[in-house]
């Protein structure tokens, strides 16, 4: 004996099935991407990142609070795929199996008093300011403006990040 309407319910069942199906893959899927992510390339912008190995290849960076010392860069920008950045700021690529999983443009966040090094390859990196390693201090941080003529005669350097938030960095020679 058949009742009316089983077949509707049927397919109405296995439509919600499917459907479910259908959203748990692409939940999985995106949980399994993000998951072989970096926890420096889930950072998202405004979030501030510490430099604890420099390497133009393979660098070793956490995310840290954006008041610490060694919070050396700030995330400006945040991509899925490779965009030039700025000028101003430091391009961060991670790679896992030859494509990109992140790209993201750092911002210098450097601290007034703080250290650090400066290298071509490797970018900026937090050092005590009497270590070898110091290529220079900063002696001033002004936010809100791009402008070196707001550092005084004591600097005898300046960074400018003129992207919004603008920042002008006055910087010296390292002291011991």
């Amino acid at each position: 004996m058949k009742f009316p309407g089983t077949r509707l319910l049927a397919r109405i069942v296995l439509a919600l099935v499917a459907v479910a199906a259908v959203v748990v893959t692409v939940a999985g899927c995106s949980l399994i991407e993000n998951s072989s992510k970096s926890d420096t390339a889930k950072a998202k912008v405004g979030d501030c990142i510490n430099v604890i190995e420099s390497s133009a290849v393979d660098s070793k960076t956490e995310p840290v609070d954006c008041s610490s010392d060694k919070a050396v860069y700030k995330v400006a920008q945040s991509f899925d795929k490779k965009t030039e950045c700025a000028a101003d700021y430091t391009s961060y690529e991670e790679t896992l199996s030859g494509g990109t999983t992140a790209f993201l443009c750092l911002a210098p966040n450097f601290k007034e008093g703080s250290c650090y090094n400066e290298s071509t390859t490797t970018g900026y990196k937090q050092v005590e300011c009497g270590s070898s390693e110091a290529t220079f201090r900063v002696l001033k941080r002004i936010d809100g403006q791009a402008d070196e003529l707001l550092c005084g005669a004591d600097a005898d350097g300046f960074r400018l990040i003129e992207a919004d938030p603008k920042v002008t960095f006055c910087t010296g020679k390292p002291k011991a």
